[in-house]
This record gives C-alpha cells, sequence and structure tokens, in this order.
C-alpha cells in the first residue's frame, strides 16, 4: 500500500514473521527519504550513532541504516533523481 503527497511516498510494506531483514527482534522498521545519504550517515557517525557499513545501491536508490538508543533498526533512503 502506498500513499503520496506530490512530495514523495509513504508505503506500507509488511515482512514475513521470519524475516531477519531488520536486524533485531522488531517486526518493524521506520525508512526515513534523504536528500544527501551520504552525508547523513556521516554526521550520524560523527555524533556517535551506530551506523551500518554497509551501505546499498540499486535501482530504487541508496539505502543505509543505523539504530536508535533503544536498538531498533532505521533504514534511510535516498530516492534516485527524478522520484
Amino acid at each position: 500500500m502506498n500513499w503520496g503527497d506530490g512530495g514523495g511516498t509513504t508505503i506500507w510494506a509488511p515482512f514475513a514473521a521470519d524475516t531477519d531483514y531488520f536486524g533485531s527482534a522488531n517486526l518493524w522498521m521506520v525508512n526515513y527519504r534523504v536528500d544527501d545519504l551520504d552525508g547523513l550517515l556521516g554526521k550520524l557517525r560523527d555524533e556517535g550513532v551506530r551506523v551500518d557499513e554497509e551501505a546499498m545501491e540499486d535501482e530504487n536508490g541508496k539505502f543505509g541504516w543505523c539504530w536508535d538508543s533503544e536498538g531498533n533498526k532505521i533504514e534511510l533512503w535516498e530516492p534516485p533523481p527524478g522520484r
């Protein structure tokens, strides 16, 4: 399911109960759309935030991950140009 507001898309995407994609005991993850993934990941590292050293890029854009203070994994997404 997704919603568009002219400035991007919000997507609700359930995963299988046995997924290991989230990297925690949670069966959910917040995904934030960002303008400059590399810059944001650098700032988060500078502030002492735990950041996954493995980023990913494919036809859907760039993806990176960090964890909040309670251990919840957060996905950061920089869409490709024009999306």
